[in-house]
């Protein structure tokens, strides 16, 4: 189960159910975006492994999550970083676009992926 947390119109949790078995959940403050998401969703088919809510990242249970994605700025993955490590169980990756969470040590970095760095961390294994 992939959360993606700030999820703008949906495309990777789209991407990840269209090219893989995966479920996925979007989260996303911004109502337009969320209509645009659900609307692409409904369009390929996908709405028994793809869902959009429309809420604060803050607000959604994340128990349930295998893999979170997000792409915040340095003090929002420190907000949220108490928030990841309380709800979510070990093992668990967290994969944060450009920006480290605190002072985890990533698993793996990718450097320069497209002029981008994609820090992975794994629950329990980040200190």
């Amino acid at each position: 189960m992939l959360f993606d947390l700030g999820a703008g119109d949906g495309r990777l949790v789209i991407m990840a159910a269209q090219e893989t078995d995966a479920s996925a959940v979007g989260v996303e403050i911004r109502e337009d975006l969320v209509e645009r998401a659900r609307s692409e969703i409904k369009k390929r088919n996908l709405e028994d492994r793809v869902k959009m809510i429309h809420d604060d990242l803050f607000n959604v249970d994340l128990k349930d999550a295998d893999v979170v994605t997000i792409y915040l700025t340095t003090s929002g993955n420190e907000r949220l970083r108490p928030k990841l490590e309380h709800e979510l169980r070990k093992g668990a990756k967290v994969i944060s676009h450009d920006f480290k969470v605190g002072n985890w040590k990533a698993s793996v970095v990718y450097n320069e992926l497209l002029g981008h760095t994609i820090y992975a961390y794994e629950i329990g294994q980040q200190t």
